[in-house]
């Protein structure tokens, strides 16, 4: 249990110590932000502070912080140090950084920037990625609900009647502006995913359960490789490439650049902070790592067993407080997931958002898409969202690493866990069921020499533009 508060400890004193660092590294200043300077009543829209955290933990949440850290906690107490130092050094950096640069940018997608500081071939290839990744997600958070809210209704209403209903509302949620309803509702539903992570890890604490140690063995059932697997597996709880296709929507709702830190950086160490304790209750409520194996197997996943924690550990009111986070936390993500989409595409062909019209025929083509997707085997989409959710981030790091040495500042922040994240994507990919299924001793080595390759093209690319500014004051 010790190494659980010392965890804890070292993630709120890294958003205290750290965070400052990434901020005085990137210099807010008092400059107009573009929900000022663009404010367009739909999109562009200034919301306080408090507000924007909510709405911008809720987006970049979900259940990922839930489902991920129970997955996690399958490899034992060792995934509590990839949360911690992977939230402080690698998500924190993410999140804060793309939302800071996409603020100096007029609230431009992540795509849009990585082709002014990667090169126009690069944007094109994260532009396509970001919306395939961004439809995907709004895919797998629409048929899961649906179950769910199929199971507590009449047989009338069964999956496809709920689906239709979550749909619609993408659509209106997508659609109208901003401060509309996802301003208003998402702060609710983001601080009942903060209720509910205080609960249960009370309900662990004083009922008696024992959080074992931090161990660097591995305690997996199936003797599943930590490396890269487990960094896959829990993402939204330390890095996750979705983030950089969210925190654009809230650069495009601050009045100050100064509030970056406590909504981009702060928000990942909250939802670092809860991913710690459900990966704690993973390991301490059903005892070892293979009772929480059974308990996927025989219950069918990670609602189940959330539903089962919480019910047991707060009585009824922590089942409805569960049903409520399993059913609307994902839906909260799947909704920004299309909204993002249709901003991705709207900035890529410069259509105008304020346009009510041209909002609503850019919507309806998503959603027809995403009504398609939702046919197909969600399972099998999952597995492909979780290798290129990571490879986002991975790519959303090196636009960071480029951003701070074009402006003079310490790139090594961004580009150390660029590099890690290198990788791990690559590495996970040729290891992946669902890519190459080669053996370690040819992953291994093959990731390690990707992300140093990687790491050398970054630092051969600051060199020809150190060499072309010095041409150009010649």
């Amino acid at each position: 249990m010790v190494s659980f508060f010392i965890c804890l400890f070292i993630l709120i004193a890294g958003y205290a110590l750290y965070g400052r660092y990434v901020e005085r590294q990137f210099g807010p200043d008092d400059r107009v932000t573009p929900a000022v300077a663009l404010a367009d009543g739909s999109d562009y829209v200034v919301m306080p502070m408090w507000r924007v955290f909510l709405v911008q933990l809720l987006n970049i949440a979900g259940l990922g912080p839930i489902f991920g850290a129970i997955a996690g906690a399958l490899w034992g107490p060792s995934v509590f140090l990839w949360i911690t130092f992977g939230t402080i050094f690698a998500g924190g950096v993410h999140d804060y950084l793309t939302g800071m640069i996409s603020m100096r940018h007029e609230g431009k997608s992540i795509g849009e920037l990585v082709g002014i500081y990667l090169g126009t071939g690069m944007m094109q290839v994260m532009r396509v990625f970001s919306v395939v990744l961004l439809v995907l997600v709004g895919v797998a958070f629409s048929t899961g609900p649906a179950a769910l809210l199929a199971m507590l209704t009449p047989d009338s209403l069964d999956k496809v009647f709920w689906l239709v209903v979550i749909l619609i509302y993408y659509f209106i949620a997508t659609f109208v502006p901003i401060d509309k309803i996802i301003g208003k509702i998402y702060p609710i539903f983001g601080l009942s995913l903060i209720f509910m992570a205080l609960g249960v890890i009370g309900g662990i604490l004083f009922q008696g359960y024992h959080i074992p140690e931090i161990t660097l063995s591995n305690l997996h059932p199936k003797g599943t490789a930590i490396w890269p697997m487990m960094f896959v597996s829990v993402a939204c709880g330390a890095i996750s490439g979705f983030h950089a296709t969210q925190s654009p929507i809230m650069a495009r709702c601050m009045n100050t650049e100064k509030d970056g830190r406590k909504i981009f950086y702060g928000a990942m160490v909250a939802e670092g902070v809860i991913a710690l304790i459900w990966a704690a209750a993973g390991v301490a409520f059903y005892e070892t790592t293979g009772g929480l194996q059974a308990a996927l197997t025989e219950l069918g996943g990670q609602g189940p067993v959330v539903y089962e924690i919480t019910s047991t550990l707060l009585g009824p009111v922590g089942a409805v407080i569960a049903m409520i986070g399993v059913i609307a936390c994902p839906i909260s993500s799947g909704d920004t997931a299309f909204r993002s989409a249709r901003l991705v595409i709207a900035d890529w062909f410069g259509i105008d958002q304020k346009d009510t019209k041209k909002r609503f025929l850019l919507t309806l083509p998503i959603l027809g898409v995403g009504a398609v997707l939702t046919q197909m085997d969600v399972q099998m989409i999952w597995r492909y969202f979780s290798w290129s959710n990571q490879t986002l981030a991975m790519m959303a790091l090196w636009l960071a690493a480029m951003y701070l040495y074009r402006n003079a500042k310490n790139f090594w922040l961004a580009a150390i866990p660029g590099t890690f994240m290198s990788a791990v994507s690559m590495t996970y990919i040729l290891m992946a069921p669902e890519g190459f299924k080669l053996s370690t001793s040819i992953a291994y080595p093959v990731g390690i020499v990707f992300a140093l390759g990687c790491l050398g093209l970054f630092l051969k690319a600051s060199v020809l533009k150190k060499d072309q500014k010095a041409d150009k004051a010649a």
